[in-house]
């Protein structure tokens, strides 16, 4: 018997997992894949976006209350999950405004990259997926998750890197979460119009800045029945997903009809494959182990 395929996403806060790339684990996880959640930081500075959940004594204990719900989207979605221990850099206002001292966007990179580079050599993961060099928008955290999980990819399977953090292991892909892209929200945008529902959209699509799309999407993975179950996940962060709002506005079945994928720039891959891909583990199938480099 072949060794099962492995699966890690590195994620800057809890809930990040459940909107970016949610669909995709829970098929892969229905299919006999092993997948690895990696939470950079604990979400401890995040706001309460649900009004229902804005309650003091919500707010006093946000980190524990963020794990809690950690880990019934993990349950959720039938995946691991594991924090890598750094603190939630925040969101400032201002751009000028300096970060907290000690939070995870000012670490040094080799300390950021450390607990990840040690996760990669444990879990032994084929595929990596994180978030493009933007970010997937410009907040420091998801800034700096995609270093790291760059410098994972790049530095595990090398044995004189990182010494003290594990046996080494080279990934074989990494991809970039492309989800929110305008092409996707004109297609959901232009569908709901047309059916008369009325489409939240139009103001978000209006203010796309016109600029050709920085990482073309090479990968579209078909996960639509899987779209309840990443649904479920993401309320299962109540303080940061409102059920009444934006997320939810266009029915699941429509959303399988127009757009029944999820997808991801493949940024860097060691097999060879032929774009496009509508499978993360194109190329790999046939590999029993992906050996580390020496």
């Amino acid at each position: 018997m072949s060794a099962p395929l492995r699966l890690m996403a590195v994620h800057a806060h809890p809930d990040d997992e459940s909107s970016k790339g949610a669909a995709t684990m829970a098929r892969y996880v229905a299919e006999g894949v092993e997948v690895l959640v990696c939470t950079l930081t604990g979400g401890e500075r995040g706001s309460i976006l649900n009004p229902k959940m804005d309650r003091p004594e919500i707010l006093e204990n946000i980190g524990e209350v963020r794990r809690l719900e950690m880990e019934r989207a993990r349950e959720i979605l039938g995946v691991r999950q594991r924090f890598m221990g750094f603190v939630d850099s925040g969101l400032p206002d201002d751009e000028s405004e300096p970060l907290p001292e000690g939070c995870f966007a000012l670490q040094p990179i080799e300390a950021a990259s450390a607990p990840l580079v040690a996760a990669v050599r444990e879990f032994r993961p084929h595929v990596i997926l994180t978030y493009d060099d933007d970010g997937g928008y410009p907040h420091p955290d998801h800034i700096m998750t995609n270093r790291v999980s760059v410098e994972a990819f790049e530095a595990a399977g090398d044995p004189d890197r990182y010494p003290g953090t594990g046996e080494p292991w080279q990934p074989l892909k990494l991809y970039y979460q492309m989800g929110f892209t305008k092409e996707r929200f004109e297609a959901l945008h232009e569908a709901m119009n047309a059916r008369d529902m009325g489409s939240p959209y139009a103001d978000w699509i209006s203010r796309w800045e016109d600029r050709p799309q920085k990482w073309p999407v090479t990968t579209r993975v078909p996960c639509g029945d899987y779209f309840e179950v990443r649904d479920e996940a993401l309320l299962a962060h109540a303080t940061q997903v409102d059920p009444d709002g934006f997320w939810f506005v266009c029915p699941r079945e429509l959303q399988r009809e127009i757009w029944p994928t999820e997808d991801y720039h493949l940024a860097r891959s060691l097999v060879d494959t032929e774009l496009p891909e509508d499978d993360l583990f194109t190329g790999i199938h046939a590999e029993e182990v992906s050996p580390a480099c020496h």
